[in-house]
Order: C-alpha cells, then sequence, then structure tokens
C-alpha cells in the first residue's frame, strides 16, 4: 500500500491537510484523518501501486484544480514538478496524459464521502454560538452548470430543448444542503435539467435521510409543499420556508399570534400522480402552520421583494419570535453567496470533463475543496471569535494560493508559525455588513464584437474552409 517515490499513505495526506491549513494543532484540523482516507480507498478499490499517480496524489492534484485561477491539467502537473523539486525529489514527465488517467481511477464515491464527512464534521465542530438559538440550520438551494458538448455528456445531461442540436450545451441541475453556521456542504444530487423527477423538489426528497431530529431546513418557496413538509415533520426537522406563490394567505383566519402573525390549518390535497395510494395515506390529513408577513426596508423603488409570507412549522411565538423568523430567513441569502463561491470563484459554473462519471466526480471534487476552505475559515473565525459568515471566500482562496508551496514544503518546526500568519491574513479578509444592497443586474463591459455561432461549429468550421478558398 505504499509508494516508494511520494512515502506513505500518512505523509501524504499530512501534506494534503498542510495545503489547507488542517494541523493537527488547530480546531478543525483532524477533518481528513489518514485512517478514513485509507478505508474509503480500500473500500472502493483505490489501491496504491509503484507509480507517482496515487489516489492520494491525484485527489490532491484534483483539489488544487480546483482552486487554482488556471484549471488546466498543464497547470496541475507543473504544480506537481515544482512540489517534488521543492522537496529534493525527481521531476515527474510534464506530460498530462498519466495524470488525466488517474483521475479517471479516482472512484468518484470516496471523493462524494469524504465530502459528507469533512461538511458534517465541520458543522458538529462549530461552537454553539454559531448555531441559531441552538439549532443547526440546513439551507437548501439548487442550481446549474454547463460542460463541454460530447455526445455521452448530451445522452446523461441533454442541453435545453429551446436549444438547436449542435448550438447548446449540456445542462446539469443540482441541489446542495448547506450549514448555516459554517457554508460547508452537508450532501448533494445530480440530476438532469428537464425529465421526470429533475425538479430541485424531487432532489430534495432524495437527500431525506441526510436530516436529523431537531434540524431546522431553511429553503426558498419551492420547496414549501404539504408532503414535503409533512414529511420532514416525521422526521422531527422543523422549516422556515417562504410561501408558495400559488397558496393564498388571509391573515384574518386562524389563530392570531400578533400582526401578520397567526396559526392556520393546511388540508391534506389531493394526491399527485408520482405518489402511490400506500405512501399518501401515510400523512396526516392537516396540518397546522405558522403563516409570518415580513416587511424588509429597501432603499429605492426598483427593488426585487419587499414584502414576504413565511410558512413554517416553529408555532411556538414566545420561543420563535417573529423578528428571529425574519433575520433567520433573511440569511437563506447565504446559500446564494455559497453557490457564487462554487459557481463563480471556484470557476464549477463551466464544468470541463467530457464524461457524465467525471461531470460527477469533478463536482464532488469542487465541493470537497469548497469543504475545505471552509474548514480554514472556520479556524481563523474560531482563533479570533468571530463569525465564518463574515470572512470573504475569494480572500480566503487567495491567501491559501499564497501560501500553497511554503505550507507543503516547510519544516514542521516553522509549520505553527505559518499557519498563524495564515489564519491572521484570512481574518482579515472581512466582508462588510450590507443589509438591503441593490446592485443593476447589468454588466457595463461590452462584449467583443464577434458573431453568435448559429450552425454546429463542424459545419461553420466546413463553410468557412469553403469561403476561404473560393
Amino acid at each position: 500500500m505504499a509508494n516508494s517515490n511520494q512515502g506513505s499513505v500518512a505523509s501524504q495526506v499530512e501534506s494534503l491537510q498542510h495545503r489547507f491549513a488542517q494541523s493537527p494543532g488547530l480546531p478543525f484540523g483532524e477533518l481528513l484523518p489518514a485512517e478514513l482516507l485509507d478505508r474509503l480507498l480500500a473500500e472502493h478499490g483505490g489501491e496504491f501501486h509503484e507509480r507517482i499517480y496515487t489516489p492520494l496524489i491525484t485527489l490532491a492534484m484534483f483539489l488544487s484544480q480546483c482552486c487554482d485561477p488556471d484549471p488546466s491539467l498543464n497547470q496541475a502537473v507543473a504544480r506537481l514538478i515544482t512540489q517534488r523539486l521543492a522537496r529534493k525529489l525527481p521531476a515527474c514527465s510534464s506530460q498530462t496524459g498519466a495524470y488525466s488517467r488517474a483521475r479517471g481511477r479516482l472512484p468518484e464515491k470516496v471523493v462524494a464521502e469524504l465530502t459528507r464527512h469533512t461538511g458534517k464534521q465541520l458543522m458538529q465542530q462549530a461552537p454553539t454560538r454559531w448555531r441559531w438559538q441552538g439549532r443547526q440550520v440546513k439551507v437548501v438551494d439548487g442550481s446549474t452548470a454547463s460542460m463541454p458538448d460530447t455526445e455521452e455528456n448530451q445522452n446523461a445531461y441533454p442541453q435545453m430543448a429551446s436549444q438547436q442540436p449542435g448550438l447548446g450545451f449540456p445542462i446539469v441541475r443540482f441541489v446542495v444542503i448547506f450549514s448555516l453556521a459554517t457554508g460547508s456542504v452537508l450532501d448533494a444530487d445530480f440530476r438532469p435539467y428537464t425529465g421526470k423527477e429533475t425538479s430541485e423538489l424531487a432532489m430534495l426528497r432524495g437527500l431525506h435521510d441526510h436530516f436529523e431530529n431537531g434540524d431546522v431546513v431553511l429553503g426558498d418557496r419551492h420547496f414549501c409543499s404539504f408532503f414535503e413538509i409533512a414529511e420532514l415533520q416525521r422526521r422531527g426537522v422543523d422549516v422556515v420556508l417562504r410561501q408558495h406563490q400559488q397558496r393564498k394567505t388571509d391573515f384574518r383566519k386562524g389563530v392570531q399570534l400578533g400582526p401578520c402573525d397567526h396559526l392556520i390549518v393546511w388540508r391534506k390535497p389531493a394526491r399527485p400522480a408520482w405518489m402511490d395510494p400506500e405512501t399518501y395515506a401515510q400523512y396526516p390529513d392537516e396540518m397546522v402552520m405558522r403563516e409570518v408577513r415580513i416587511r424588509i426596508p429597501c432603499r429605492g423603488r426598483k427593488v426585487r421583494t419587499r414584502v414576504l409570507t413565511l410558512a413554517t412549522t416553529l408555532c411556538d411565538a414566545h420561543e420563535y419570535r417573529k423578528s428571529a423568523i425574519m433575520r433567520l430567513y433573511r440569511r437563506r441569502w447565504d446559500a446564494e453567496l455559497n453557490l457564487r463561491s462554487l459557481k463563480t470563484v471556484m470557476q464549477m459554473d463551466v464544468l470541463r470533463c467530457k464524461t457524465p462519471s467525471m461531470v460527477r466526480k469533478e463536482m464532488w471534487v469542487h465541493f470537497l475543496a469548497y469543504n475545505l476552505i471552509r474548514k480554514v475559515m472556520a479556524e481563523a473565525a474560531q482563533e479570533f471569535r468571530i463569525e465564518p459568515w463574515t470572512i470573504s471566500f475569494k480572500g480566503t482562496l487567495q491567501t491559501l494560493n499564497a501560501f500553497a508551496l511554503p505550507l507543503v514544503t516547510c519544516v514542521k518546526s516553522e509549520l505553527p508559525e505559518l499557519i498563524d500568519e495564515l489564519l491572521l491574513a484570512i481574518a482579515r479578509h472581512s466582508v462588510g455588513h450590507r443589509p438591503n444592497r441593490i446592485e443593476p443586474r447589468a454588466l457595463k463591459r461590452r462584449p467583443k464584437p464577434y458573431d453568435l455561432l448559429r450552425k454546429p461549429r463542424v459545419e461553420a468550421r466546413t463553410l468557412e474552409l469553403k469561403t476561404s478558398c473560393e
């Protein structure tokens, strides 16, 4: 199980931990234990041979691609050569073929389990003061990503029906569960953009086993379904959701708890076509819900939302005041910021892999890298007694990239001091408190004056060649 060129599994894990400042001396330093990585690789076929690209080295390089402004294979291999030379090891080949094949051998389940493990453990180890009224809040949101236009990707994740063949890109829909306290990814699901059982609500149903008794689920109105709420209630989970636009709210009815705040009975709707009669019969005929209308003060006239109606199962108005629920729902926007960090800062918006299995693996690696960065932010927040959501994700990533090589190559005696300086630099990257911020949803920089491609590239290239020869 050892590699003569790279050392033992433990030493490889230690190198990976140092890359993300996961030192055992820090509060969150044991979130990538060597025993867990070794067990997962053994369970899912990750065997070591006498080669440079062991599964752990491959995983570390894959993670570095997700964190680098240049995510190319050439850059990843060049970085490995630099690290080997810094450790007085012989340089490997600069060709990317061996690394590309090693990524293909890396088991997807290993990366997925590592993501779930790191996200959950980070949430559990977070201080109680980061929780909302002592409870774990999990935010649910969904988004999409595109990928290279290959036949395999198109078959698994077809492009939008409105796009002509050969002109669109395959698109994957995904739903993510975030921890509100730490921002870490707890679990995720990927499905095609269109088709049966591909909505965000259907994907959330496949993630029910992740929720635990006592959790609070925070989400947008797309998830505000009677059956969804009833299922979560059966598991001892409360919800705070925006009221669905098709449900009418009349605050003159029900039990009044305060201005625009009442308890109301929701009755079970007719059985949907996708649900079998046995499952339908298990749900209660009615459910007591609390509906709250909140007003968000906004500057200016052009605003997206000013008045929101929320539906929640937190029916105790004394324990959960209306103002507290309002502040909690306003933090639902953290999920949008987390998705922006993944898609824009870490460049997951446009994936690079050319097969569906590699696309899923690439997304899991992005989630794992994101969690490792969130761990460093949590360490800095814990060290300097601040909240992790007040630290800039992009600033953290930039600082980690700047410290990457020294963290991996420094001697152990210098590592604690180096990590202290790293955490101080990260903590200073604070984000401003900007409630009700308004920005125009428009771009100032004009696009370059190129025509749009209106036919498949092969046909356009053939026509261009024919034109130039005439």
